[in-house]
């Protein structure tokens, strides 16, 4: 059976983990901007950890069931309900045949994700469901069209149905500021007095902040260099233009690019970061590679623990 959605929202699109293998080609990953809620909200439902799910921005969005499952809401709260009663994200909750469930505006957190036992059924491309609507690829209809009206979310019926919920000490923090960066091999290209405003300044999120990448405004830095020969871009990247204010640069990223990067935020930070909106102030804080594949790992270890 299936959800029919009946308010579309901002911008709600199938997700997964990714669509890997295929940069060399130019075609981007995709996937869950905030990687860590997908994981815990398939780990609820004991789906598998790439099953689709929706990703849910700014809200706005609302279904109708049209038979009985499970489902797990994960990421930001967004002030969803149930025929009208709210609910608390991190849970597993019954849903029954007519009911309503609607997300609404952000209260905490920017990106919701919404998982059904077993995952939603949607045909893959490259491999993948993940929706990038820039390259046309995945989604619903295959070609990166976002959620619209009228839109069949299918699901296998579930009467099974088991109350979990994501421990306090998993659920990231979405007002923490502070953003983990590993340094690149063209940190040394960006002069002291840079490196020291980039780590000691606070940048607010500008206007332009979408899937591929967040601009930043606040102290400009590396003005005077110029551009690199072209190279591959990897998640999570801080691309530095031509005035100085950082971009970083995320799961939408183009494969490609010619400007100089001071280093990489880190995959949770990446996290964390999908959740800030316009107008969100962060700092920066250096880490090597080893403390950042502890926090990585720690993380992983603890959901694949409780699962």
């Amino acid at each position: 059976m299936a959800f029919n959605v009946i308010k579309p929202g901002m911008l709600a699109l199938v997700q997964d983990l990714g669509r890997h293998g295929y940069q060399h080609l130019g075609v981007t990953t995709g996937g869950a901007m905030d990687e860590y809620a997908f994981r815990w909200g398939n780990a609820l439902l004991d789906n598998d950890s790439h099953a689709p799910q929706i990703e849910i921005t700014f809200g706005m969005f609302a279904v109708e069931a049209q038979a009985a499952t499970s489902i797990a809401i994960t990421g930001a709260d967004l002030g969803a309900t149930l025929n009208d009663q709210y609910l608390e994200p991190w849970q597993t909750y019954a849903i029954h045949k007519g009911d309503i469930l609607a997300f609404h505006q952000p209260q905490v957190g920017l990106r919701a994700y919404l998982a059904v036992k077993g995952g939603f059924v949607v045909d893959p491309v490259l491999g993948s469901v993940a929706t990038v609507m820039r390259e046309q690829l995945g989604g619903l209809t295959g070609v990166g069209d976002k959620l619209s009206k009228g839109d069949v979310l299918v699901f296998q019926t579930s009467h099974q149905h088991q109350a979990r919920h994501v421990p306090r000490l998993a659920r990231p923090d979405y007002l923490q500021s502070q953003i983990n960066v590993v340094t690149g091999y063209q940190y040394q290209q960006f002069s002291r007095l840079d490196q020291a405003r980039f780590f000691s300044s606070t940048y607010t999120l500008s206007q332009h902040c979408d899937r591929m990448g967040y601009r930043l405004e606040g102290q400009a830095i590396g003005q005077e260099l110029s551009g690199i020969i072209s190279e591959g871009i990897t998640y999570g990247a801080i691309q530095v233009p031509s005035d100085g204010q950082p971009i970083v640069l995320l799961r939408d990223r183009q494969t490609i690019g010619g400007y100089p990067k001071i280093g990489c935020v880190t995959n949770l930070s990446g996290a964390l970061l999908s959740q800030k909106k316009p107008g969100d102030q962060i700092h920066f804080r250096a880490i090597n590679v080893a403390e950042a594949e502890y926090e990585r790992h720690l993380q992983l270890a603890r959901l694949q623990q409780w699962r």
